[in-house]
């Protein structure tokens, strides 16, 4: 066999690495088996979800921003029986009690009578030293020159000039009188509450009453307005001092400078003490209640905002994150997943009534995931909702509910539309309605808002076949977002101002813009992740500047030009029965990509001579077969889709090289057997309607163009001994189509046949003489003759096996007619 160098390489390093790479991150999850796999996905799904849908949600928007004189945006309705303490109230209580308890003061009963005693003595003493002057020794001579006669007397007390003190209190001979006198000042003007100037700012001027404990700790509740500061007492008896008669005033001056020191506080503010009994106060403060039933209408839309509101908020707010809050992850868990499973079963029965490009799970794991995606798009969108509403006091931008118009709703019913079926979307779309509304503060208008958006983005466009279709589906959205969002307004009787219209319908639009955005961006992704084929890809690999096909075109042209006829009957075929003509088409166009690895091979590559006149029918058979490998070779290397690389095996099903068989077996020596699979190919056979399409189609064009004259009568003859003879071998029994729609595809191949291979009119002149000997200047309708590889003038003389394929390369001697 002809060696022909080295064969090209298509797929680049990186596309190695991607594909290692991908191996490596999907190595854990084999440790699993599949159902193991999907419960543990299913799991992790409905947790994620409860996390995202488990928000503090009571029948209030952002309460939490509400302050004192705000207008409660929406009703308010406590959501269950509430008994909550109000820790706001109850501190205030408590900071009530504690300035309500009065201050304790220790009072010294003990302090005047210690100040009168230490005056009398002082007096006492003073008369004792004038007694013993008076009654001194004198000496012989009569002069009295003792050290007592020449000492002058001094006051022993408290006083400035305590010379002064003592010739005052002489002066007067110490009076008993006198003395008692003053010592009932003393006793009158010390004999109070008094008070030191630094306890000052304890004194209320309010006259609290106050506790007053003696020595014993025994507490008597007294007015402050009995408490003399230090400074006022000791004025208040130097005036009375002052006023006294019979003294000269220097005198006097004297008497008060020995008396005001011995005038002290008789109380004294405890601080210890007061501290502690304010704070047993506070402690017997029972904490505030607020007690809500079930439903009871704590705020109205529309109210003025009053402290007891606050207070019954927070009730609220705190009942949803503490005492409920397991309950609320376990119920909304179970419904998540009640939710799903209903998912789940309606993704299981859509794949079988009808041909999804992804198995049941992977489908439901794209819904699930779509799904997910937009639930964490919800959540965020109505933080950032209620985050603007929050920070604005005016209307209608207060109103978190136009806000959300923003929010796009129908991103991932349109990702599905794209990617799989409308009828996946439309469930995908109901659940983004259900999360929506257990999310939403007008949960039933949301959800409503969101179905309909995210059916506008499913049945507003057509196929995907370009990527403005997403562009126009945004559009699509916007529009019906804005008709929507009046509608809501309507149906909330909101007041319908201008201003509050232009902001809805610019929130409307937005969230048409949005859509668009995130869709555009996840659609790569999951096509590549999910290993889905659009038709926006399938158009991609239709680009004749591709490297493979580029080679196809160069080095095998017969090949290339087989394939696009075969697409181009293929597409026509599936159109009849509505199967994927795109599909079909692209696929058409990579079916035969291994005869890259010997053109000259294949008889429609070939100039003039057969090659296999010069093999064995069984290398011959082996370089046929051999073309279906390493096509599926070649499709990995260059990444190919897996949807497109089943055509190359399956077009050729498990048909046998029939007439190479036959000459194995003629020119094999009498008695040796011939093994058969040696000239089979290796299937499988057709598992979908356009492998099965392209399987009829490859045959028919292949034969038809080996007819030297194909008129309408020949094609028709050919074309139905051909699909007789696959339906009879079995090569269609592992795919869904029908009788009904083989009889389509067979007439629908058979009309294109005729177009392709239409009649022309030789033109006098231009004739070939052997076609037109009789009559050289006479046009006459006859079919004009082309240059094939191979031709024949009969329908029966193509040789076609009995599995329908066309085995021209068995034949020996034929060459370009």
């Amino acid at each position: 066999m002809k060696q022909h160098g080295r064969r090209p390489r298509f797929s680049s390093p990186l596309t190695d690495a991607r594909k290692q790479l991908a191996r490596v991150a999907a190595r854990p999850f084999n440790w699993f088996r599949p159902t193991t796999r999907f419960l543990l996905g299913f799991f992790v799904l409905a947790l994620l979800s409860t996390l995202l849908l488990a928000r503090t949600r009571s029948a209030m928007p952002a309460a939490e921003a509400y302050q004192e004189g705000d207008v409660v945006r929406a009703d308010v309705v406590a959501p269950a029986d509430i008994t909550s303490e109000d820790a706001r109230e109850t501190e205030h209580r408590r900071e009530a009690a504690q300035s309500n308890t009065p201050p304790v003061w220790d009072f010294d009963p003990t302090q005047t009578e210690s100040a009168v005693q230490n005056f009398r003595v002082s007096w006492e003493t003073l008369k004792r030293q004038a007694e013993a002057r008076s009654t001194g020794a004198v000496n012989t001579n009569g002069n009295a020159n003792t050290q007592l006669e020449r000492s002058e007397l001094v006051w022993t007390g408290a006083g400035a000039d305590r010379q002064a003190i003592a010739r005052a209190v002489v002066a007067h001979r110490f009076d008993p009188g006198a003395l008692e006198t003053l010592s009932r000042l003393l006793r009158e003007h010390g004999g109070g509450h008094i008070y030191d100037e630094r306890d000052a700012m304890q004194v209320r001027p309010e006259g609290q009453t106050v506790e007053v404990r003696g020595g014993a700790q025994s507490g008597a509740n007294v007015s402050q307005s009995s408490f003399v500061p230090l400074s006022a007492a000791r004025e208040n008896l130097r005036r009375r001092i002052l006023q006294l008669s019979g003294w000269r005033q220097s005198e006097l001056e004297s008497l008060a400078s020995a008396l005001l020191p011995l005038l002290k506080p008789t109380i004294s503010f405890n601080r210890e003490a007061t501290e502690a009994a304010r704070g047993a106060a506070a402690k017997s403060v029972p904490p505030a209640i607020v007690v809500l039933k079930r439903n009871q209408i704590v705020a109205r839309a529309g109210d003025t905002v009053t402290p007891q509101m606050l207070r019954q908020f927070a009730a609220v707010r705190g009942y949803s994150h503490t005492e409920r809050r397991p309950q609320l992850y376990l119920g909304i868990f179970i419904f998540v997943c009640a939710i799903y499973w209903a998912a789940w079963r309606f993704t299981e029965y859509r794949s079988t009534i009808t041909t999804l490009p992804l198995s049941p799970v992977r489908g439901f794991t794209l819904v699930a995931s779509s799904v997910l995606i937009e639930l964490a798009l919800l959540r965020a969108g109505f933080a950032v909702a209620e985050g603007i509403a929050a920070q604005s006091t005016h209307a209608p931008t207060n109103d978190a509910g136009l806000w959300g118009f923003a929010i796009p709703f129908a991103a991932a019913a349109l990702l599905v539309t794209l990617l799989v079926d409308t009828q996946l979307a439309l469930i995908t779309a109901v659940l983004t309605a259900i999360f929506a509304g257990l999310l939403a503060p007008n949960g039933m208008l949301m959800t409503c808002f969101a179905l309909v958006s995210s059916s506008a983005a499913i049945y507003g466009i057509g196929r995907y076949r370009e990527r403005q279709s997403v562009t126009k589906a945004g559009l699509v959205v916007g529009l019906v977002n804005v008709v929507l969002a009046v509608a809501v307004m309507l149906a909330e009787q909101k007041p319908l101002t201008l201003n509050a219209i232009l902001l809805a319908a610019a929130c409307g639009l937005a969230g048409g813009l949005l859509t668009v955005v995130f869709t555009a961006g996840l659609l790569p992704i999951n096509e590549s992740f999910f290993g889905i084929l659009t038709d926006v890809k399938l158009l991609e690999l239709s680009n004749a500047d591709l490297p493979v096909l580029g080679q196809l075109a160069l080095r095998a042209p017969g090949t290339n030009q087989h394939s696009h006829a075969v697409g181009q009957l293929a597409e026509e075929a599936c159109r009849s029965i509505g199967a994927n003509s795109l599909l079909a088409r692209i696929g058409a166009l990579y079916h035969d990509i291994g005869k890259l690895a010997a053109p000259e091979m294949f008889v429609e590559n070939q100039q003039g001579y057969n090659a296999h006149d010069r093999l064995r029918p069984t290398q011959s058979a082996r370089i046929i077969t051999s073309h279906v490998t390493y096509g599926l070779k070649l499709a990995r290397e260059i990444g190919l889709p897996t949807q497109i690389a089943d055509f190359i095996p399956q077009h050729h099903g498990t048909r046998t090289l029939h007439f190479f068989l036959r000459k194995a077996q003629a020119e094999a020596p009498e008695g040796e057997t011939v093994d058969e699979t040696e000239f089979r190919y290796p299937g499988p056979k057709p598992q979908f309607k356009e492998a099965a399409i392209m399987m009829l189609a490859d045959s028919c064009e292949a034969a038809a163009r080996s007819l030297s004259r194909p008129d309408p009568e020949s094609i028709r003859v050919i074309v139905g001994k051909i699909f007789d003879a696959i339906v009879s071998d079995g090569q269609l029994d592992e795919c869904d189509i029908t009788l009904r729609g083989l009889t389509k595809i067979r007439e629908t191949i058979i009309i294109s046949l005729v177009a392709i291979y239409h009649a022309r009119i030789d033109y006098p002149g231009f004739n070939p003489p052997s076609l037109d000997p009789s009559q050289p200047t006479l046009p006459h309708a006859e079919f004009d003759s082309e240059e094939r590889g191979v031709s024949y003038t009969r329908p029966s003389e193509i040789p076609i096996s009995k599995g329908g394929e066309v085995e021209d390369e068995a034949l020996t001697g034929k060459g370009k007619a």
